[in-house]
């Protein structure tokens, strides 16, 4: 369920006319499920999925990427930028962070929640 939303998220992305730069990016302490360029500000997606209806986490996927989480994909968004193996993005004014949930319904259909600047 976490790639079906990986990739619509990043399909919607790219038909918004944003950039990815990497999927599933890994760093030395984890993973940065997506960044993207958004005109010249550098986006760090975090995506939650879930099933519409499920009793289990809360009601929509992406509240629950709570305090500890947002930390984290800090640390690892400070992680990817400072690899010297990677070159910097050129022309980027600037960076964000953006949670998407997608709530898979029974009917095959997905609800997609994108919260912009959400931490």
């Amino acid at each position: 369920m976490g790639r079906a939303a990986e990739d619509l998220v990043a399909r919607r992305l790219l038909a918004a006319g944003w950039s990815i730069l990497a999927r599933n990016a890994r760093t030395r302490s984890g993973e940065l499920d997506l960044i993207a360029l958004e005109g010249s500000t550098l986006v760090f997606v975090e995506v939650k999925a879930g099933r519409a209806g499920s009793i289990a986490g809360p009601e929509r996927p992406a509240h629950a990427v709570g305090p500890q989480k947002q930390r984290r994909i800090r640390r690892l968004a400070r992680e990817w930028l400072a690899a010297a193996e990677r070159p910097r993005p050129s022309g980027v004014a600037g960076y964000r962070f953006d949670v998407v949930g997608v709530s898979f319904g029974r009917d095959g259909l997905a609800d997609v929640d994108h919260i912009r600047n959400a931490f």
